[in-house]
């Protein structure tokens, strides 16, 4: 028997019919060529890493700005602060998209804020799942009644091979991990949130859709991120806004308090219980329980 003739991977993987292989013509004809910023689009069987991938190509002129790489699994799929995201074949979205952002490169956090904004919108629609934000850039969904991570965003600053400045943004997300396939207790997947769609064919389209609307919003205001409507959308969809927190800051110090805002650069405005104000500009943030909580 031979290997399914849009199957990447080439190794005819068709057990699980759940999770059919994506087609990278279809993905074309829908994506490339419609007054958006998506210029190319790969779909590989298995990659360590696509953000990696999408850089080196960046760096060796082989891809140009509004390249996209999509993987049907990655093996050495990193979070923040070189954390592992893995996932069973197929099993969820995994892509990277290269960015030459018009505005000024100190605007440039806001990239993952605002992709975590493209992303939530695009699963509340396409999927039927409530996606929330947790600060600064996971995906959460709701399991059984508990807050779990069914995915992440990650940007990566690189320069093309003519040494012009760019963004490799990835994006992870599961899709249909089971119980059994997550790779802690605390992680979600959308089928786990109940979703009502998880054919990742139409999820990612309509997440690459919603990606270039914000994206183009964020240009045309110049990396403005309040005229762009990125600030107010990511605040009406944080999780992390409002409640006590825990935040592990570059360099092993500790901050806790209440997460009260987010200013104009992205930061997190944490008020300490002296009611000091600090703006996080980086971090590890944990969401803490509060006795109203605990009671249920």
């Amino acid at each position: 028997m031979t290997a399914p003739p849009n199957d990447p991977a080439g190794a005819g993987r068709w057990s699980d019919l759940d999770r059919p292989p994506l087609s990278a013509t279809a993905l074309r004809r829908a994506l490339i060529g419609h007054d958006g910023p998506w210029t190319s689009l790969e779909v590989t069987g298995s990659t360590g890493s696509t953000n990696a991938d999408l850089v080196a190509a960046a760096r060796a002129g082989t891809v140009s700005p509004g390249a996209v790489l999509v993987a049907e699994e990655q093996t050495a799929g990193r979070g923040r602060l070189d954390r592992g995201w893995s996932a069973p074949a197929r099993s969820g979205i995994f892509l990277s998209v290269l960015l030459a952002p018009e505005p000024p490169p100190e605007r440039w956090g806001w990239l993952p804020l605002l992709a975590g904004v493209a992303t939530a919108t695009a699963l509340s629609r396409a999927a039927g799942v409530d996606t929330a934000l947790k600060w600064p850039n996971d995906l959460l969904v709701t399991v059984e009644g508990e807050e779990r991570k069914a995915g992440g965003i990650l940007a990566e600053r690189t320069e093309t091979a003519d040494g012009a400045a760019a963004v490799v943004l990835g994006i992870g997300v599961n899709v249909t991990l089971a119980a059994r396939e997550l790779p802690v207790p605390t992680a979600g997947s959308l089928r786990l949130a109940d979703a009502t769609v998880t054919d990742r064919d139409p999820l990612l389209r309509a997440l690459l859709r919603s990606l270039a609307e914000w994206y183009g919003r964020w240009n045309d205001a110049d990396g403005d991120a309040g005229a762009a409507g990125v600030q107010q959308a990511y605040v009406a969809g944080c999780a992390t806004l409002g409640r006590p927190v825990a935040a592990q800051l570059p360099g092993g110090d500790e901050l806790r308090g209440d997460a009260t805002a987010l200013d104009g650069d992205g930061r997190l405005v944490i008020v300490n219980g002296d009611g000091e104000r600090h703006a996080v500009g980086a971090g590890d943030i944990v969401h803490l329980r509060t006795r109203r909580d605990d009671s249920g």
